[in-house]
């Protein structure tokens, strides 16, 4: 048998060695294209590697040039930028929660997760929402002063969620009028035309406002005060609040969630001007269930202990969880002149006599349907007149009147709330923020 000589046998070594290191060169060269190709979608107009020069060069600055002429990547104030150009596709995700005790197994469930999969679309509008919410508070807090009208407040915030939200009908809105309840008024209260109320340097302000996407809710709230003075009374709604979000779960009976919110308020009084109260929750408010265009769709969780109330949440349930409370009785009534408004949700057919009724009935289905209105938003879509018509369709129940609700003159009230939702593997607070 023949053996070849050592030259020829290094010439073989050298070809192949050529061959092998320019397979591997050009596996590597297209890995970095693929990857510089990646990055050049995702990033600030990266289009090629670091080494490029000359034409490829400046076809990588016209790509920045253009992206920049697409608008701004950041929020303006006041907030007018849509959260759909800041994000691609995917939102912002909630405050997660892990499940505890018997839910534990949930959080590694695949078939938890599967189900989770079947509702990515309603988590993304309930999240897109959301969105809106923290943009335009986070402004409002910066924003709203002293000296300005409850008018030119709301408008501030409506006119920021009409824009953030790309408002369009039935699909994308405000989810319900803007309340600023001032003082001893707890909620629904936003102002009516021709209202020349002031915020004042001593007042205490619960703003409570909604936004939807496809009629999934996002119903979020705060309280503001300028004078300190306040600031426990704050401090107690916003922690109450946190104990009933992390006492709510699936097949926890809302009784519970009332107990531990209002264990909370136990340990809190102020003193006010050389007086001492103690904070209370007010009894006769709650917080609910929400649906698909409905605000309150059933559930109600209370804010006191010993409620009678042993419903139990469940897997799925979109909620908000909303304290309340007050150094006067903790308990509110109706007072004042009515805002808030909205079509019954299942109220039969009714023979409606009055034709301006027929008419404004008609206006309300189009343009609210079963979320709440106020006065304003009538005024805005062009009705007038339309006093007698409303009150005609709140005597035959097919729309509902939300007058006020006020503890004593005199006292000061305070309200945190957030929008949760009992996902299949975890509970997501989704409105929660940088802010509270």
């Amino acid at each position: 048998m023949s053996h070849p000589n050592m030259t020829e046998k290094s010439l073989v070594d050298a070809t192949a060695y050529m061959t092998l290191k320019n397979i591997q060169d050009t596996l590597q060269q297209e890995e970095k294209k693929k990857h510089d190709h990646e990055e050049g979608e995702e990033g600030e107009g990266e289009v090629e590697g670091e080494h490029d020069t000359g034409a490829q060069g400046e076809k990588k600055k016209k790509k920045k040039k253009n992206r920049k002429k697409g608008g701004p990547k950041t929020q303006t104030e006041p907030p007018t930028v849509p959260v759909s150009k800041l994000f691609r596709d995917k939102y912002p995700l909630g405050e997660i929660h892990d499940y505890r005790d018997e839910n534990l197994w949930r959080i590694t469930s695949e078939e938890k997760r599967a189900e989770e999969k079947l509702s990515q679309e309603n988590y993304e509008d309930l999240r897109r929402a959301a969105e809106v919410h923290r943009q335009v508070r986070t402004y409002a807090q910066k924003a709203i002063q002293p000296g300005m009208t409850m008018i030119e407040i709301c408008d501030l915030i409506e006119n920021g969620t009409r824009a953030l939200v790309e408002e369009n009908g039935m699909a994308s809105g405000i989810g319900f009028p803007t309340g600023c309840s001032l003082n001893h008024c707890a909620a629904h209260y936003t102002p009516n035309a021709g209202d020349k109320t002031v915020l004042s340097y001593d007042d205490v302000m619960k703003i409570d406002f909604g936004v939807h996407v496809n009629g999934r809710i996002i119903d979020s709230a705060f309280t503001m005060s300028f004078n300190p003075k306040y600031d426990r009374l704050l401090e107690a709604a916003k922690e109450a609040t946190y104990a009933g979000i992390a006492a709510a779960g699936i097949d926890v009976r809302v009784c519970d969630i009332g107990a531990a919110v209002h264990e909370v308020y136990d340990s809190y009084d102020i003193e006010l001007d050389g007086k001492s109260y103690d904070i209370k929750p007010i009894r006769n408010l709650n917080g609910h269930t929400i649906g698909p265009y409905r605000i309150h769709a059933g559930k109600s969780i209370p804010i006191v202990r010993g409620s009678s109330d042993e419903t139990k949440l469940e897997e799925g349930d979109h909620f908000a969880v909303e304290t309340f409370c007050s150094t006067g009785r903790g308990f509110v009534v109706e007072d004042g002149e009515c805002s808030h408004y909205a079509k019954s949700h299942d109220n039969p057919f009714v023979p409606l006599r009055l034709p301006k009724a027929k008419s404004l009935l008609a206006n309300i289905n189009k343009h609210f349907g079963t979320l709440p209105f106020c006065r304003r938003y009538l005024d805005r879509i062009g009705e007038e007149k339309y006093l007698m018509g409303l009150r005609h369709l709140v005597d035959a129940g097919v729309v509902s009147s939300y007058p006020p609700l006020c503890d004593t003159r005199g006292s000061y009230t305070a309200q945190y709330e957030h929008t949760v939702i009992l996902r299949p593997t975890c509970k997501e607070i989704l409105s929660k923020g940088d802010d509270y």
